[in-house]
């Protein structure tokens, strides 16, 4: 793997985990030295991540991780339903159906509790699915579009990873959604994703609120 390669991994997962909390300065000479490369790659890796506003420039020589607010949350939403219900109707149309009932059985079976390995699996599998979904979709464009969407997702479902009720109600709505694309049903894969990125938003939304609500006099 190259050093920049390396860089922006850790980097990104350290953003996506929440080691790294929104407006922390991230300093490529600092950073540098923690991870062990030099300043070019993690020049490089940083503008990645800048590019993909998981990063925000600040001033010249000053970049803080991107906060992440109920907006933010709302603009990423109103692009996955742009893509991933597109994506989930082509998928029916041209996927391997073997492959999504598989994962659909899958989705039947898991059982992640908040908080848990379990829930790390579970994440792990909706990854296998993704992956499916890019397989199938078999559009470069339309696959690179989702890419930084999902890197921002990562954040944004830790919000309401905790959240009990949440977890079984994704389960059962990704297997709807793989169990509609094994069947060829373009238009039930397509209303299946949009159910569930609605009831996704809603929680999310709640999440970042509940604090808020708590604090009020």
């Amino acid at each position: 793997m190259r050093a920049s390669d390396r860089a922006h991994a850790q980097l990104l997962a350290e953003i996506q985990n929440g080691a790294l909390a929104p407006g922390s300065v991230v300093g490529e000479v600092e950073q540098a030295l923690r991870i062990g490369v030099s300043r070019t790659p993690m020049r490089e890796a940083i503008g990645r991540l800048v590019a993909d506003g998981l990063l925000r420039q600040v001033s010249p020589r000053v970049v803080v991780v991107a906060d992440l607010d109920a907006r933010d949350v709302r603009a990423l939403f109103e692009t996955r339903r742009a893509l991933e219900e597109t994506a989930a109707r082509l998928a029916a149309e041209r996927g391997d159906r073997g492959a999504f009932a598989e994962l659909a059985v899958a989705f039947a079976e898991a059982r992640p509790a908040a908080g848990s390995e379990d829930a790390d699996a579970y994440y792990a599998l909706i990854a296998r699915f993704d992956a499916a979904i890019d397989a199938a979709v078999d559009n470069d464009y339309l696959t690179a579009a989702l890419r930084p969407v999902r890197r921002h997702l990562v954040r944004a479902r830790r919000l309401a990873r905790d959240d009990a009720a949440r977890l079984e109600a994704s389960v059962a709505e990704h297997a709807l959604i793989a169990e509609a694309i094994a069947a060829g049903d373009a238009e039930l894969a397509a209303h299946a994703t949009h159910v569930h990125l609605h009831r996704a938003l809603t929680a999310i939304l709640g999440a970042i609120a509940e604090p808020r609500e708590e604090g009020r006099p």
